[in-house]
């Protein structure tokens, strides 16, 4: 598939918010962060700005913008109006856990409910989006088991380190965050590592042979081009990148989003004040340039089954 940047970055951007607000909203339930004002309203505030900054870029790559709205009503059907009514939601739990954190006293033992509240939806919202992908079956590459831990396992690797630079950022103690960074980035990468091998080895799908139904007649083969150049079904649906190019994308990937940034937050844990921060935020900055290209990669290695028709042995 064409990789196109708003996308990508939606992607990425509401990964690292719901992430980091489920976090936010789980850990402060239990009581394993500060009640420190400053520090939990910045983190909601942080979170809820990468949310509706994902948001929006998403509708940049419709036709219509202006009719995003309209998806909401087909909730019934469709993943992505699930994933907008979801989005939509959260924002409710999301304000009352802001207001909790800043009148703790007003709320009293309501303010847990609103925090698991504000993880539970967070997560809904980021397996909506990945449903999106996984409910695509013309995309082999998406239509697997890996696609939905891949995304929530990402949103809060990248939200547990975002989580950490706060931490780190306002001086306030709260060791488990970097423990559970440290944890979430190793499974995320497991689970990206376990991904990646599907797509390299799992026999297609759909072959020339199916798509066309001849297959009892033998081997099909094109007899002549549909088209004398590239159309749109294959700028778009049929976009590819070089095996070396993709390998070498793979190896940046998993060296800023998840090798560099467990680096920097383990030195984090040894270090204090400034350099305790400084670690820290590089390692948020970091893991978010390491998933732009992991997502990157995640759009442009898949292919759509309709490029059998155009001469592709395989989707």
């Amino acid at each position: 598939m064409h990789p196109a940047f708003s996308v990508i970055f939606f992607t990425v951007s509401s990964g690292v918010g719901y992430g980091l607000l489920a976090l936010i909203g789980a850990l402060g339930a239990i009581g394993v962060l500060p009640a420190d004002r400053a520090f939990g309203l910045t983190g909601i505030a942080l979170a809820l700005v990468a949310v509706t900054a994902g948001l929006l870029s998403s509708t940049v790559h419709l036709g219509h913008p202006e009719r995003a709205w309209r998806a909401l009503s087909q909730w019934r059907t469709s993943w992505l109006s699930r994933e907008g009514v979801a989005a939509v939601v959260t924002y409710i739990p999301a304000c009352g856990l802001a207001a909790a954190w800043l009148w703790p006293e007003s709320y009293g033992g309501a303010g847990w409910i609103i925090g698991w509240a504000s993880a539970v939806m967070a997560m809904v919202t980021v397996y909506c989006t990945a449903m999106i992908y996984r409910s695509l079956a013309t995309i082999p590459e998406w239509a697997n088991g890996w696609t939905v831990i891949n995304y929530l396992t990402l949103a809060l690797a990248s939200g547990a380190v975002w989580l950490t630079a706060l931490k780190s950022a306002f001086g306030v103690t709260a060791g488990a965050m970097d423990t559970i960074a440290l944890v979430s980035l190793v499974l995320a990468w497991c689970f990206k590592l376990a991904y990646w091998r599907h797509i390299d080895t799992a026999e297609p799908t759909t072959t020339l042979e199916s798509a066309t139904g001849l297959g009892r007649f033998g081997q099909v083969r094109l007899l002549e081009a549909p088209h004398t150049e590239d159309n749109y079904l294959l700028k778009e649906m049929g976009y590819q990148v070089a095996r070396r190019h993709a390998a070498k994308l793979r190896f940046y990937a998993q060296g800023f989003a998840f090798l560099l940034p467990g680096i920097l937050i383990a030195a984090a844990m040894n270090l204090d004040g400034v350099g305790a921060a400084l670690a820290a935020i590089a390692a948020s900055l970091s893991i978010t340039v390491g998933l732009l290209i992991e997502r990157w990669l995640v759009f442009a290695q898949a292919r759509h089954v309709v490029t059998l028709y155009y001469g592709r042995t395989t989707p």
